[in-house]
């Protein structure tokens, strides 16, 4: 079965309340960026794209690549990995995973360029661990938990938080 295929078929089980194969837990999309693996939750997900291009905008931080027109709605995209501080890459052969989130402001849409998508795994609550705590890591608040999902790592992340970082402007403080 394909990515897409997978993908549609967790978030038809997910939303009908009929996932037996993932023992009814909660279901998370997994990518690779850099070697290692991240899971977003399935839900959160709108759709996953080939590298389509984006156009740039002036005067945005490096990890914002630019905007994407996904039917008609203005799309910020975001590379993974250089929001993450690792080594960049050509992006023409990425993967943009295109995900909803919740922020104070409404509920907003945009897109995250990956390496790759790997697989859809139902993962308990249970199963996800804390982050240690190791040194100064500004998106460590990113960062919900570890799993460990067929002898492999995979870091879970909270969507909301690493998504309006990068893309809700700070609110002004206004001086006394």
């Amino acid at each position: 079965m394909n990515v897409q295929a997978a993908l549609n078929a967790a978030v038809k089980a997910a939303t009908s309340g009929l996932d037996s194969e993932a023992g009814n837990h909660p279901q998370y999309l997994t990518f690779v960026c850099a070697g290692e693996e991240y899971g977003v939750e399935i839900l959160r997900v709108q759709e996953i794209k080939g590298w389509d291009g984006v156009t740039r905008v002036p005067y945005t931080p490096p990890y914002l690549l630019g905007v994407m027109n996904l039917r008609g709605v203005i799309v910020p995209v975001i590379d993974l990995r250089v929001r993450f501080g690792l080594p960049p890459r050509a992006v023409t052969s990425a993967v943009v995973i295109v995900v909803r989130i919740n922020t104070p402001r409404g509920d907003k849409t945009a897109g995250i360029v990956v390496d790759a998508v790997s697989e859809v795994y139902g993962i308990a609550a249970d199963d996800i661990k804390p982050t240690p705590e190791i040194g100064a890591t500004p998106d460590g608040a990113c960062v919900l938990g570890l799993a460990s999902v067929d002898n492999k790592m995979v870091m879970l992340l909270d969507i909301d938080k690493l998504v309006a970082s990068c893309i809700e402007a700070p609110e002004v403080v206004r001086q006394a």
